[in-house]
Order: C-alpha cells, then structure tokens, then sequence
C-alpha cells in the first residue's frame, strides 16, 4: 500500500504550464477517491523563485487545493530553489513519519532525472514507483509500477550536474546537535599522526538515532551515502585530512587485515600503512575502534573489534600486519581503545559468554546467568599484552586513565555516542582514524 504519494510540479514542460490547476485538481481528486483509510500523505514539489516567499505559479495551486478537505491534513506543498532541496525536505517529512512505500507522479520527461535523485537522497529502505502526472487519473494507474524497459540512462553530463547540485544543497546545511567535536588521545605523538576519535555531532544527519555525524550508509538505514559523504567532509576539514584518501575497514567482523598499497580484499576489519597523507579508519558503534601507532617505523593500523572480531584476534592480527609488513617492533607499538560498550551495558548469550571466560574470568560478569556481562576492552587488552604489546602502551580509560575521556561507554552516553545496543537496528556510527602526517 502506498504511504505518501509525491507530485512534482518543479519544471513543467510548456504543454502542462497551462493546466497546472487541472493537472493538480484531478491528480487530488483520484488520490481522495481511491484512497484507503487512512489516506497517503501528499506533498506538492514545485519551485521558488529566488529571493521569492510566494509567485505565480504557488498562488495558482491554492485553488485546486482548497476542494481536499479530506486531504488537507495530510497534504503539504514544498516550495524549494532546487530539486534536491524540496525532495530532501520530503524525505524529512517523510523520516519522521516512518513512511517507505512512495508513489511519484510527474511529467514524463522528468522521470529519468528524477530516478537518479532518488538514487542518491534515499536508500534501499525505500520503494519508489512511478507515474505520468498526464495519466495519473484513476485508481488503476494510481497503484501500478512502469516496466523497467522504460528507463533512460541519462548523460553522464547530467549526473554530474544532478550531483553537484545535491552536493552544494548539502553542503549548505546547518550542522546539528553542536559543533563537530574530536577526541584524541596523548599517548599518540601528535607531530607524527594526525588521529582522533568521532562523536555525534556536528553532521546533517537529522533521524534521532543518526544524528548528526553518521559516518556510515547501508541499505537497512535511512541515511543515504550522499549525507554520509558530506559529513565525513565536514570531518576532515576539522580534523585536516584529504576526504579523497580516506580508506574504512569493509566489516566483516573477523579478523583480515588489509595492506595498504597491496591487492584490497572483499573484506576486512584491520588496515595497516605506512603511507604519507593516506587516512585510514574503523567504524564503531558498540564494537572498539582500536587506533596503532609506531611512532619509530612510522607506520600505523586500525581495527574494528566487535565481539566476534575481538575473540578471533583482529587486533592483534593488525599489529602482526605491522610487524611483517613494515619491521615494526611490537614493543613500540602505541594502541588507543576508542569509545565502545562497556562491561557495565554489554551481555552476551552464555555460550558466546564461555569464549570470554577462557581468556580471561574477569571478562565476564555474572557468568552463571544466561546472559552474562562482557568485557570487550579486557579481552582485548589480555590479548595484545600476550602479544607482547607492553601494557603502559594501551590506552583503555576505563582502567588506566578516566581523566582521558577517550573510551567512553558508547551505551551510557546517548548525547555523544551511537550504540547499536541502545538504539536498535537504524544506528549510527562513529570512527577511529589515524594518518601519518606529511
């Protein structure tokens, strides 16, 4: 069943300009009669003149509006300079009700442009179909889906045109929730790296679990990779990397470590270089972003460590990668545990809850209850000491120096961190990054 139904009426061809209040009228009439109960919400996409509130063509609606009683709660117009500015305020719109199921009704010549629109400012979340506003006129039509042979790959030329213009419309926003704050740590010489560590603020990112500094996009969230794109820029402006060589782990919450420079695999969840200005970084949002730095080879590494990750050893598979592949010595070996679920909120179910007992009893509480309490940094820690990482170089707070402010519960701290734990599955995400500087 469709949620919302979307009318664009941004940039008619001259043929329709005449009609506009016909068009709208009978496209309302049909959505009112063949509606069911409740009705879809309806949004009005039509475009404003610059330095204009109001013009010919908005005040021309109000008739064709005023007959929808039925409607007029749930139907809005949306006045924008630009495509992507009143399909991103819909999508707004459309976020806070939770609706996924769009119909969108429009010109024809427009569809093409509008299907690459769409690409970019939504995600799989999202179903989209699509119909002629010139046909859009009884309840068959109303619920159909066009053959997929019908769409156009438009020119290249026009992509770009269609990505620039999202890009400068996003670039354009207010940040939320506050400045864009880093975290670092002292234990990291700060003349050899440039590192730091995420919270949630300071980003576009405007749905309550994702905002405002999301830095990862998937089908199952709402945030499209446009938003993340753009965050991540306000990032490395404020951190002082180049965004265009910025390398993230590709998850797989195991234990492969990928070298820079070398053939990449599909996935991983460590990364080592010793390359100049390359910026390198693992997502966390419960799981530890874990940051290494050899401040002697100058080379440097970064994991996600997940519970899985964390018993098959990714991050001391990392710190293998720097000994092999850069002559590290794994006693100079500096390693930060970022902001991730503490003991205090994490439980596992007991099986899973026995691996953690093995390497250490202190790494689980309440270890007879069927979901016993989990010490993700100390299972860590345990492990990269017997690894031969001296323990005065991990930095894990919770243990060695709350006055840091660096690994933070990301569970008992909603106003800064993500957390899947706590949020649910439409999570946000934060990082640790690390580069060398040149």
């Amino acid at each position: 069943m469709v949620e919302a139904v979307l009318i664009d009426l941004f940039s008619l061809p001259a043929n329709l300009q005449s009609n506009i209040q016909g068009l709208l009228h009978s496209t309302l009439e049909t959505i009112e009669k063949c509606s069911s109960i409740p009705a879809p919400f309806v949004y009005v996409m039509c475009s404003q003149r610059q330095g204009s509130k109001r013009n010919s063509e908005q005040e021309s609606l109000l008739p064709a509006l005023r007959d929808f009683q039925s409607l007029k709660k749930r139907l809005e117009v949306v006045h924008a300079l630009t495509t992507a500015a009143a399909l991103y305020t819909i999508k707004q719109r459309l976020d806070e009700k939770d609706l996924s199921i769009i119909k969108i009704i429009l010109p024809t010549i427009r569809k093409d442009l509008m299907k690459v629109y769409v690409d970019h400012l939504f995600t799989a979340v999202y179903q989209f179909v699509f119909e002629d506003l010139q046909v859009a006129s009884d309840c068959k039509n109303l619920q159909i889906a066009e053959p997929q042979s019908e769409w156009q790959t438009l020119p290249t030329q026009d992509v770009v045109l269609i990505q620039s213009e999202i890009q400068m419309y996003l670039e354009s926003l207010p940040s939320l929730k506050g400045e864009l704050t880093i975290l670092r740590s002292s234990l990291i010489p700060d003349d050899i790296f440039l590192h730091g560590f995420t919270t949630r603020t300071g980003g576009i990112s405007y749905i309550p679990t994702l905002s405002s500094c999301n830095l990862f996009s998937s089908s199952k969230r709402r945030d499209p990779q446009v938003v993340v794109k753009e965050n991540l820029r306000r990032l490395a402006n404020a951190a002082g990397f180049n965004p265009e060589t910025f390398h993230r782990v590709k998850i797989d919450h195991a234990n492969a470590v990928c070298i820079m420079g070398k053939t990449e695999p599909d996935s991983y969840d460590g990364i080592v270089t010793n390359q100049r200005g390359v910026t390198i970084a693992a997502p966390g949002a419960d799981c530890i972003p874990v940051l290494f730095a050899d401040p002697v080879r100058k080379a440097c590494g970064a994991a996600h460590s997940g519970w899985k990750g964390t018993l098959l050893g990714v991050s001391m598979a990392t710190v293998n990668a720097m000994v092999s592949e850069y002559g590290c010595n794994v006693k100079d070996i500096l390693v930060v545990l970022g902001p991730s679920v503490g003991p205090c909120c994490y439980k596992l179910p007991h099986e899973s809850a026995k691996e953690f007992h093995r390497i250490d009893p202190k790494c689980v509480r309440l270890f007879d209850s069927p979901s016993p309490y989990i010490d993700i940094r100390r299972a860590t820690r345990v492990l990269l000491e017997s690894g031969g990482i001296l323990p005065e170089n991990i930095q894990d707070d919770s243990v060695t120096d709350q006055n840091q402010n660096i690994t933070f519960c990301t569970a008992c701290h909603p106003e800064k961190f993500y957390s899947h734990f706590r949020d649910g599955t439409n999570f946000g995400t934060q990082i640790g990054f690390i580069s060398i500087k040149d």
